[in-house]
């Protein structure tokens, strides 16, 4: 296809200037005040029970994916002292917040779903719908035996190093004071919901309510996909068109009098081609079957060569494309790697541009709709019914060519000199990402001679692995960062976390040592690698603005050191950590 690259440059351009903003993440509001309900759990009433001030081997605070699989790798390696503490009423993480109707993952659920096989389960479909997903976080904590020490609608408020008894204590909401030998956080960034800045956010009268905290009791309906059957005679307004809203506007579209979708920046909308699993075919798949899968997908999705696309999915395309693109022009150097990228990219988001027309019958809105960036500047999304809701006669599309909406007031909502009154408006606005840790888990934790773990990563994160902090010893932290940052499937980077975790503490109980802790030599080596190599998730300040590259703001060293990437890439990263728990030795690692 022909391109003019020149002219897409200067649209590309010419977007992403409408869209920034000098106040970055300031733009959000916090959700305190008339809005500290959405702090709140709206799906489990806590059960009173007494306080508790007794000792466990390991904590790990966080219910979701990340303290799952840790929990599960643990009770593997023999270590069955294990409490998870979690502030939702079960088990889930994002998936326990995350009911809105038509959630479902995008990265597809043989990869996605962690402990398929030790589960026995098999996804229903390619890609699993939230009930599924909630249901599977349920599956791998009772066949784990995880339930029977958890500590649910529980939130950990004080976290601390005690260095006369060798313990953290930690206390929370239900007044526990409880000890622990190891601790280990995967609070992650997607559970704490964050606001438009919207001036007149707080005057608005109408119903309202944030995507992760979905009000079934005034739409009809429930996760299960069920009719909005209450919404008939209601004029429905969305902010937000990312992930969350190009999965739920479908179902709006189909039942609201009339939908408003109120559009900052479109996202760029690829096929999904969702279909269910065939049983007979997954009884084909030998053991050992989703290590393969996992291996072959990120292989494939970071550019690497495979015989076979095991999961055959919009994220290995993109790679593949800009692989094969490599190969043709037959250039292997950083200009040509760069050049092939682009290419690629240029052809790939003209497709999906040509989808807009091809799908969307009105040509205004689908000009509207056509997202201008890169594909990777924003999360990409996939999605066979988002598109064609803007066929449905009663919805509208309120595009504010970047500027986003001006104002809401008691009755609604203001697009330039436009009033859209409404019954319900609804916020898609996600999460808290680029804000400190400390806010987005609710606690700070203070280490060895009363040193916060706030004050450490001040000038940004510093550690071994992205597991391991100088200073704060037998604390584990579960998550992508300073690692394999594998963001396309952030599953896979929990549970190689979750087996590295298990062997040392197998390693150490077995030992009778106290305390495990990185040296301050390794902690700076390996930042030193990071920093050398530069590969960072993010950061990217030719995309248009969103959460990918701090909201278009130029990243500080802080949060750059924070966002960088083991140098080889995530399947190097992955052999490294595996090799590096085998041996035995634990290089880097004080046993003390």
């Amino acid at each position: 296809m022909e391109i003019d690259k020149d002219a897409l440059r200067a649209k590309y351009l010419e977007e992403r200037n409408k869209r920034l903003r000098a106040d970055g993440n300031e733009q959000y509001v916090e959700p305190v005040g008339k809005f500290a309900h959405y702090l709140e759990d709206p799906y489990v009433e806590p059960a009173p029970r007494e306080p508790l001030t007794d000792e466990v081997t390991i904590a790990f605070i966080g219910g979701g994916f990340a303290g799952l699989v840790t929990g599960a790798r643990l009770k593997e390696a023999g270590i069955d002292d294990v409490r998870l503490i979690e502030k939702g009423g079960d088990f889930g993480g994002t998936w326990y917040w995350n009911r809105y109707p038509g959630a479902q993952c995008d990265t597809a659920s043989f990869v996605y779903m962690p402990l398929l096989e030790e589960t026995g389960h098999m996804p229903s479909e390619k890609y699993a719908h939230a009930p599924e997903i909630l249901e599977h976080c349920q599956r791998i904590a009772n066949h784990y035996g995880l339930y029977d020490n958890a500590l649910l609608s529980t939130e950990v408020t004080d976290l601390r190093w005690d260095d006369e008894l060798f313990r953290w204590i930690i206390t929370t909401n239900r007044g526990d004071e409880m000890r622990a030998k190891y601790v280990a956080m995967g609070t992650g960034p997607l559970h704490r919901p964050k606001l438009p800045g919207i001036p007149g956010i707080e005057s608005y009268e109408g119903h309202s309510f944030h995507t992760s905290r979905w009000d079934y009791e005034y739409t009809g309906g429930n996760p299960a996909g069920a009719p909005l059957d209450k919404l008939a005679d209601k004029r429905v307004g969305i902010i937000g068109t990312g992930a969350t809203s190009v999965q739920c506007v479908p179902h709006l579209a189909k039942t609201a009098g009339e939908l408003f979708v109120f559009q900052r920046t479109p996202s760029s909308i690829d096929t999904r081609n969702n279909h269910d699993i065939d049983p007979d075919w997954f009884a084909t798949l030998e053991p050992g079957w989703q290590q393969r899968w996992l291996n072959n997908f990120t292989l494939l999705q970071t550019g690497g060569f495979a015989e076979e696309d095991l999961v055959m999915d919009g994220w290995t395309d993109i790679s593949q494309r800009i692989r094969d693109k490599v190969v043709e022009l037959g250039d292997v150097s950083p200009d040509g790697m760069l050049q092939a990228y682009h290419d690629s990219d240029d052809e790939k988001m003209t497709e999906i541009r040509q989808r807009v027309d091809q799908i969307v019958d009105d040509e205004i809105t689908a000009e509207k709709l056509k997202p201008w960036y890169r594909q990777l500047c924003k999360r990409p999304c996939f999605h066979d019914a988002y598109l064609q809701a803007f066929n449905e006669p009663g919805t509208t599309l309120v595009d504010t060519d970047g500027k986003g909406v001006r104002q809401i007031d008691a009755t609604g909502v203001w697009v330039g000199d436009t009033h859209y009154e409404l019954d319900l408006l609804i916020y898609a606005s996600g999460f808290e990402v680029g804000t400190p840790y400390e806010r987005r888990s609710g606690f700070d934790t203070v280490g060895r001679d009363g040193q916060k773990l706030s004050d450490k990563w001040a000038d940004g994160m510093v550690s071994l692995h992205g597991t391991h902090v100088h200073g704060f010893p037998n604390m584990f932290i579960v998550g992508p960062s300073q690692a394999a940052n594998l963001i396309s499937n952030v599953p896979h980077n929990l549970v190689e976390r979750g087996r590295t975790i298990a062997a040392i503490l197998r390693h150490a109980e077995s030992s009778g040592v106290e305390q495990v802790e990185t040296s301050l030599e390794a902690e700076r080596a390996w930042v030193e690698l990071l920093e050398a190599g530069g590969r960072s998730f993010g950061g990217d300040q030719t995309c248009t603005p969103g959460y990918y590259n701090n909201e278009g703001i130029d990243v500080e060293d802080g949060s750059r050191i924070s966002a960088l990437g083991y140098p080889d890439g995530p399947v190097a990263y992955f052999n490294y950590i595996a090799d590096w728990r085998s041996t035995g030795d634990f290089a880097g690692l004080d046993f003390r």
